[in-house]
């Protein structure tokens, strides 16, 4: 029995093959800013409890960012959730109907968590007690997390929607007993431990932080990086067995997916060993800063290919085939969307320059968008 929807009558704009490649690239630049932002929240709120320099220093240059990394969240977020839609609509609208109030609460979870950010970046710039304001955040940001998680991976489950929806047609029951929703916010969320120790060990090497900030930045990164990595390396095998054994060996016997997940086991060593280098030296050289950012990059990329194969295969399991779409392509209108495309990516990376050679004052303090 095929528990899809009928397919869209109306063509595909333009091939799959472009669609998924547009789809994984702009998912791997979310990821990278969703984890930043994890991590970094969870680690200024803690330190923003201690009252030591380096706790002090670190709070300090991770608070100041976080709103500007939630606007890469947020928009960073629109272009791989309508090429999701466009290439899973069938599914994917389904079982965000059957979580509906849950959808819909994430935009208001959002505009909770955007204001707290404010508020724990206005309360450590002025001194006052943030801890809690930032734990706050992060618990919401989670919160967002496990729904999201919820909707992907039911999605992919079309065997228990009739029942969920029996149980409750008001959108308000979240998925249970699937042991690959548990696993995989689990592996996001202490990736953004990781990511938070890359981020940290990459602003070390920023050269407008004062040097003696950087050497505290570089060593807290260096901290969270090492064991981090080792354990995303076991939460990725957690949640690569949480998945049919079958699955996951069909799928990799397809080179490219076999080629993303060596690609992400050398990122995890890669970073593994960038914090140890961190740790010892106590600084963070440019090469390295710069080398944190491209193992954040590569572990980002890889992972979200792997994810898509993960997908594809366990909805081709159940009969649906996301190649097997009717193809009308304007290559006018796709190229004109791939100039605006790299562009809006160059205006991206422009910003990001900006901030980081934002200039300090003569008192020390960073300016900063």
């Amino acid at each position: 029995m095929n528990h899809f929807p009928a397919v869209d009558p109306i063509p595909l704009p333009a091939p799959v093959w472009l669609l998924k490649a547009l789809h994984i690239v702009t998912l791997s630049l979310h990821f990278i800013a969703v984890e930043m932002l994890l991590g970094g929240l969870l680690v200024a709120a803690v330190l923003s409890a201690g009252r030591s320099d380096t706790a002090r220093a670190v709070t300090a240059n991770i608070a100041k960012r976080l709103p500007v990394v939630m606007t890469y969240v947020i928009n960073l977020a629109v272009p791989p959730l309508l090429f999701a839609q466009v290439l899973y609509g069938r599914a994917l609208y389904t079982s965000s109907v059957l979580i509906g109030a849950w959808w819909i609460g994430v935009i208001f979870l959002l505009m909770a968590t955007y204001w707290l950010l404010y508020r724990f970046a206005a309360r450590v710039e002025s001194g006052r007690s943030a801890w809690w304001v930032g734990l706050l955040a992060w618990a919401f940001a989670g919160l967002i997390g496990r729904v999201l998680t919820s909707n992907m991976t039911l999605m992919l489950r079309p065997e228990v929607w009739q029942a969920m929806y029996q149980t409750s047609a008001t959108g308000t029951n979240l998925p249970e007993g699937d042991p690959a929703i548990p696993a995989r916010w689990l592996f996001m969320m202490a990736g953004g431990m990781l990511f938070a120790g890359l981020w940290l060990i990459w602003l070390g090497g920023v050269a407008t932080v004062a040097a003696d900030v950087r050497r505290r930045l570089a060593l807290v990164g260096g901290c969270l990086a090492a064991p981090m990595a080792v354990v995303e390396f076991v939460l990725g095998a957690t949640v690569r067995a949480s998945n049919p054994s079958g699955i996951v060996a069909t799928m990799e016997r397809n080179w490219m997916y076999a080629l993303a997940r060596e690609v992400w086991i050398a990122a995890m060593v890669l970073a593994l060993l960038a914090g140890l280098f961190a740790i010892i030296v106590r600084r963070s050289p440019a090469l390295l800063a710069w080398a944190a950012a491209l193992v954040a990059f590569l572990a980002s990329a890889s992972m979200t290919l792997y994810r898509d194969g993960i997908r594809d295969f366990t909805l081709l399991s159940k009969g649906f085939d996301v190649w097997q779409r009717t193809v009308v392509s304007n290559w006018s209108v796709i190229g004109l969307f791939l100039v605006l495309f790299v562009a809006g990516l160059a205006v991206i990376g422009w910003l990001m320059s900006v901030v980081a050679r934002a200039q300090k004052t003569p008192a020390g303090k960073e300016v900063t968008a």
